[in-house]
């Protein structure tokens, strides 16, 4: 945790802030030993973040007063659309994916997604793997996440309404006779599919639709690993 990020119920009225939740407090026990006078790194969600100063300190929570404001990190201009994978890899993925800094995640199905991973009670958790992302890289701005159930409906009605000549979309496909660009300068959507990848048929209704297939290479790797490996490609 890199930040202690509060919601904005939470302040409002007070010049002095309550860090109240047992998570944030039991981390900032274990790993500061926060004396009164101490700094303290906290943002408000979807706001500021600011250099807080430590009023009081008790089992119950810890008071912090804002007394410099701080630059919140800015975010990669990438929109990742995520075929949904399985359910324990969502929370890292989510989690890596905010901490990078995509500014906006889609939740797709396809071919190869198991129709369960829909039912998992990880999605109703997400929110919660936003915030570990963001205390993570210091920030406040969470991306807005979308679920999509149906692929082909997405992929003719909502996808290109989304691509553009300043805004091309790339599919992360092994197969590709491109190479995926390197550090470009401009804004993407990012296609990553299942563990087992796309089928043709999905792959060639991308293309149809505007995507343009690229490879980073001839080894299958693991969709977290994939992510990683392209984001940091792209936006070096």
């Amino acid at each position: 945790m890199n930040i202690v990020l509060l919601e904005p119920e939470q302040i409002a009225g007070s010049d002095a802030w309550k860090i109240k939740s047992p998570r944030q407090l039991q981390h900032l026990r274990q790993h500061l030993d926060l004396k009164i006078g101490d700094t303290l790194k906290v943002g408000i969600r979807q706001g500021a973040r600011y250099l807080s100063e430590v009023l009081e300190i008790s089992e119950q929570c810890i008071l912090v007063k804002p007394v410099q404001l701080e630059t919140v990190p800015e975010k990669l201009p990438v929109h990742l659309i995520l075929a949904l994978p399985r359910p324990k890899v969502l929370r890292r993925i989510i989690m890596d994916a905010v901490t990078i800094g995509v500014e906006r995640i889609s939740l797709i199905h396809s071919y190869r997604v198991d129709k369960s991973y829909w039912q998992t009670p990880f999605l109703q958790q997400l929110d919660d793997y936003v915030t570990l992302g963001l205390e993570q890289a210091g920030d406040t701005i969470a991306p807005e996440i979308q679920l999509y159930k149906r692929f082909k409906p997405f992929v003719e009605d909502v996808l290109p309404t989304w691509i553009n000549a300043e805004r091309p979309a790339y599919v992360a496909h092994p197969y590709a006779e491109q190479h995926m660009p390197y550090a470009i300068q401009q804004g993407c959507s990012l296609i990553v599919g299942p563990e087992g990848g796309f089928i043709p048929y999905e792959v060639d209704l991308l293309k149809k639709n505007g995507c343009q297939a690229m490879s980073i290479g001839n080894r299958i790797l693991r969709t977290e690993t994939a992510v990683s490996n392209i984001l940091g490609r792209l936006f070096v």
